[in-house]
């Protein structure tokens, strides 16, 4: 077994493959002297790094010394009435550049969830979330709606929380229900009706290569052009409410932990070319944090472009979430996907803890699907969902959620029939685990008709239309389950951004099955990246799910950094512990008997040209297997790159 350490400098490669003895078994030779990195040149439109707005503790404060005016709270009359459209205080540039520089400088999420730690200097998490709600309704407020605007706008909402496959459903239930966008129905009475409204709308995370991916119409992300024209339009909305009431941001109990970074003056581009400094109610500090205002914006995409039905996903959790403003009138139907340990520090450390924040969008009057769960654990978890489905209303009376739980046999049925086989075959999102997703997407699709005037019989799976079996054999996620074909290099991409236990395995059982897909004889080879949580946790997870296959699966394995680019001249060397424990970590259920070769790179450009090299050695017309996971992150820097170069 051989196990290198590179770092990604032409010289240093050059060195370790003139003196690397590969294996003689599969007469691997490098042709090449040196590996050639190619210089990649990130993308105008990359986001670049910006100065950070003061932190919000999960809610909008400020403790800025600067201020000329005391925070005031929202009154009730403002924070219901409609806002008119702002006026410009300056004829800027206003590009789709121009938008994704500003939102670059919104405070970031993983800022907001590094709050939720065990710091005894941190606040509270109870007190975090108690602010949580308020804070976003104040938000929409300053951004012209409240939740009863949303619903006079006609919007009906199918809302989606879970741990893993939230995304997917939310993608198949979008998909479904686009194939009916254009359809028209005769009631009754002789009139026509469309009951899903010419455009489907889906909000959903996080994104893989643009952020336009988060917001979608008719499961295309929204054109660059509409990005900017709604973005802008928000960011006004936002600068405006500020400015008219004197203050930052919305009044909040939590003051601002004076340890991080305060405001920056910021800058724009003016019509004429010049770059002006912009007060503090135009620039980020009047903002909310980036999910926060990406659901305004996904929001105000909708309400604009007269979207009447949507699917939006949960970021994290349920009950506390940015999205979690609907009125019950607004949703028609929430569907709980499959639940895991994540978030640990917001949700908790049991699966019956994060059930109950799941269940938070459940709505009085309103249908709620999920997966049955079994055993104990999994009685504990119907328990709680069964309790949050009973609410306390206004007059002191009790409402419901109709809770409905599908059952693994009815999946299990529906799967194994000519219906279910047929998209097995053909669907574009691949796996074991995606017969629950697309079973919990079928029953919510379903019912969302129905409330909408389509009544389409039974919620029963074997009673399916066909308009249902295109839309789940038609939707497809960027970076979940993915399958490339590299046909210069000849090779097989196969890319999931899972990183949790759970979905790791699942990952594993999806490579180890891939012959019902295509299989490449060797090498094939693991790119794993995992820079925030235990990597070797993770690996262990994914190689459990190759089965027997677990030892013999991989002729190479590859840890990498998540930067998509080797460091620059003068830059220091990247730290590799990370990669280094994930390697050890994959070495020791290996064993010490496998035939595997291991490196651990500093970027992805790198890994990508290893990765080429080996993939035409050994064999006179090769193929190889290359599965890539561990974070979205190194799923985004791999299909740039690949796409940057035209491989697939």
């Amino acid at each position: 077994m051989i196990t290198n350490r590179l770092n990604t400098s032409t010289r240093q490669l050059c060195q370790l493959f003139h003196t690397c003895q590969l294996r003689s078994r599969s007469a691997l030779t490098l042709a090449a002297s040196k590996i050639h990195l190619r210089t990649l040149h990130l993308s105008h439109r990359h986001l670049q790094v910006g100065p950070i707005r003061p932190v919000q503790l999960f809610s909008p404060t400020s403790t800025s010394t600067s201020m000329s005016t005391q925070k005031r709270p929202l009154s009730s009359s403002s924070s219901s009435a409609k806002m008119s459209e702002p006026t410009k205080r300056r004829r800027r540039v206003e590009t789709y550049e121009e938008a994704l520089r500003r939102l670059s400088l919104l405070q970031s999420n993983k800022q907001i969830v590094n709050l939720f730690g065990n710091d005894s200097s941190a606040p509270k998490t109870e007190d975090i979330n108690a602010q949580a709600m308020p804070e976003m309704l104040a938000w929409l407020a300053r951004a012209g709606y409240t939740p009863s605007s949303l619903t006079e706008s006609g919007l009906r909402v199918v809302h989606v929380a879970g741990t893993k496959g939230k995304g997917s459903v939310s993608t198949l239930v979008s998909s479904i229900l686009t194939e009916y966008r254009n359809d028209y129905y005769e009631l009754p009475d002789g009139t026509r009706k469309n009951p899903v409204g010419n455009k489907v709308g889906l909000y959903t995370s996080p994104h893989v290569l643009s952020v336009r991916e988060r917001i979608q119409l008719d499961g295309v992300p929204i054109s660059r052009e509409l990005f900017t024209k709604y973005f802008f339009e928000l960011w006004d909305r936002l600068s405006e409410a500020a400015r008219e009431k004197g203050d930052l941001l919305p009044a909040s109990s939590i003051q601002t932990r004076t340890s991080l970074e305060q405001p920056q003056s910021t800058t724009t581009e003016t019509a004429e070319g010049k770059e002006e400094e912009e007060d503090e109610y135009d620039g980020p500090a009047t903002k909310p944090f980036y999910f926060r205002f990406l659901t305004l914006l996904a929001f105000h995409v909708f309400v604009r472009e007269g979207v009447r039905s949507a699917v939006v996903e949960c970021g994290i959790g349920g009950e506390y979430d940015p999205t979690n403003i609907l009125e019950p009138e607004c949703v028609t139907v929430s569907v709980i996907t499959q639940l895991g340990i994540d978030h640990v520090s917001m949700l908790g450390d049991t699966l019956p803890k994060i059930a109950w924040h799941k269940a938070g969008i459940f709505k009085e009057g309103r249908w709620a699907y999920t997966r049955a769960l079994q055993g104990e654990e999994g009685e504990e978890v119907m328990k709680v969902l069964r309790q949050r489905s009973v609410h306390e209303l206004p007059d002191k009376t009790r409402g419901f959620t109709i809770l409905t739980p599908v059952e693994d046999s009815e999946v299990e049925e529906w799967w194994n029939s000519e219906v279910g086989q047929k998209i097995a075959r053909g669907a574009k999102l691949q796996g074991p685990f995606q017969k629950y997703n697309m079973a919990l997407a079928a029953k919510a699709a379903k019912h969302h008709l129905f409330w909408m005037g389509l009544f389409l019989g039974k919620s029963d799976l074997k009673d399916m239309p066909e308009d249902f079996v295109k839309g789940l054999m038609k939707a497809s996620l960027r970076g979940r389950c993915e399958k490339l074909h590299d046909r210069l290099h000849r090779t097989n991409w196969f890319i999931d951004g899972a990183h949790t236990e759970d979905s790791l395995r699942g990952v594993g059982e999806w490579f180890a099955g891939r012959k019902e897909y295509f299989e490449a004889e060797e090498p094939h080879i693991l790119l794993f990246n995992q820079q925030d949580r235990d990597p070797a946790v993770l690996i262990r997870a994914l190689l459990s799910g190759l089965g027997d296959r677990k030892k013999s699966e991989f002729t190479v394995a590859i840890f990498t950094r998540n930067e998509e680019k080797p460091p620059g001249d003068g830059e220091p060397p990247r730290d590799l512990s990370v990669q280094e424990k994930a390697r050890d970590a994959f070495l020791e259920v290996v064993g010490e008997e496998a035939d595997v070769e291991t490196f651990t790179m500093d970027s992805v450009a790198a890994s990508v040209e290893l990765i080429w090299q080996y993939a035409n050695m050994g064999k006179e017309d090769p193929w190889s297997d290359v599965l890539v996971t561990g974070s979205f992150h190194l799923a985004g820097a791999v299909l740039k790159t690949i796409d940057r170069w035209g491989r697939c």
